[in-house]
């Protein structure tokens, strides 16, 4: 299962809308076949391992991460491929919360008589594929923020300076976080100000592109910034109030954008858009996994709202002083007990950076 779950990550940032599943297929103790989800979600692992197995599979056991689909969607049921492949044991880590899933794959499974275990390194398995269960549990992708500071929590200097912060090593980990999600997201103030590509610039390390996102209630970002003039050949998404300016909305949209309306109130208004509609929004596109690079008032309106899941806080070994900009915009706190909590999950050198990984406290 370890080696399934290993294949399954390998999915992460390229499968959306669908989970990232590993499937390994063992018979006589030797590995006889094993996949992963396909990029843009199909072919699922299962049918993908079970070619490779061909007629070994017959009397072998599949380890899956995820369990089988047994609906119809745009590819056959997974059940039925293991059913016909004549398996005599799947064994899974974890059930699929999709309504249309959810236990009645695992029961397809024995009906047909072949023996089913559910359970092995669940925990493993559902945290590996957050994402895909936040969006179907609670209608939203699982949000992580991305951060990086100087050791007292600035981003950039009273100035307006921020490139660079943070080390080659650290910017070449903030690439790989970009592979390993669906969706980035940053606030219009980072592209008027930065002009970003918002790429995961890491040869080889992704096969679907990464969708670029920007918080832009007013569709202020310029005609002529890198993300519209790159916008037909990687997927570029503003979120906008509905009563944004027609002309700009329709120029954008010629020069291949997609301008989602979002309503202006509620979470996150001091942006123009409330970002828990915008979060809904993108989970019914397919979203699971949403990367938050930027800036601070998007941090802040995240992070009020209690839409923040994990963070990825890169520190630089230096000190800025209280007049840079911090890396999140005042927000209301008053009492202690009203801050954002996190978990530390862990603590790591990058180059001569520090990268803390947290989640958010229970």
């Amino acid at each position: 299962m370890r080696a399934a779950l290993a294949l399954a990550r390998r999915g992460l940032g390229n499968v959306w809308p669908n989970p990232a599943v590993g499937c390994v297929v063992v018979r006589d103790g030797r590995v006889v076949g094993r996949a992963v989800t396909a990029p843009g979600g199909r072919p699922h692992a299962e049918p993908l391992a079970l070619a490779m197995a061909g007629g070994a599979a017959r009397g072998a056991t599949a380890y899956v991460t995820l369990e089988p689909c047994c609906h119809h969607g745009r590819t056959p049921p997974c059940t039925d491929a293991l059913v016909a492949a004549g398996v005599a044991r799947v064994v899974i880590a974890a059930l699929d919360p999709d309504p249309r899933v959810n236990g009645a794959g695992a029961a397809r499974l024995r009906e047909a008589g072949i023996a089913v275990e559910v359970g092995t390194l669940a925990g493993e398995a559902e945290a590996l594929n957050a994402g895909f269960f936040t969006r179907i549990r609670d209608g939203r992708p699982l949000v992580t923020l991305k951060l990086a500071s100087t050791m007292d929590g600035r981003i950039a200097t009273r100035a307006g300076e921020s490139r660079w912060i943070t080390g080659p090593a650290a910017r070449m980990a903030g690439h790989a976080l970009r592979g390993r999600h669906d969706a980035i997201l940053v606030g219009v103030g980072t592209v008027l100000t930065d002009d970003p590509d918002l790429t995961c610039r890491i040869p080889g390390f992704r096969t679907t592109p990464l969708v670029r996102l920007v918080a832009d209630s007013h569709l202020r970002t310029r005609l002529t910034a890198r993300l519209i003039a790159t916008a037909r050949a990687t997927p570029t998404w503003l979120l906008a109030r509905p009563d944004a300016d027609a002309e700009r909305r329709r120029a954008l949209t010629e020069a291949g954008v997609v301008v989602l309306p979002i309503p202006p109130t509620g979470a996150g208004a001091g942006l123009g858009v409330d970002l828990a509609d915008a979060l809904r929004a993108l989970a019914q596109r397919g979203i699971t996994r949403l990367l938050v690079e930027g800036g601070a008032q998007l941090a802040a309106a995240l992070l009020r709202a209690d839409l923040v899941d994990r963070v990825a806080w890169f520190h630089a070994p230096s000190v800025m002083g209280a007049d840079g900009w911090p890396a999140a915009q005042a927000f209301g706190i008053a009492e202690l007990s009203a801050m954002p909590r996190f978990v530390r999950d862990s603590t790591r050198p990058v180059g001569e950076d520090v990268l803390t990984e947290l989640h958010r406290a229970a």
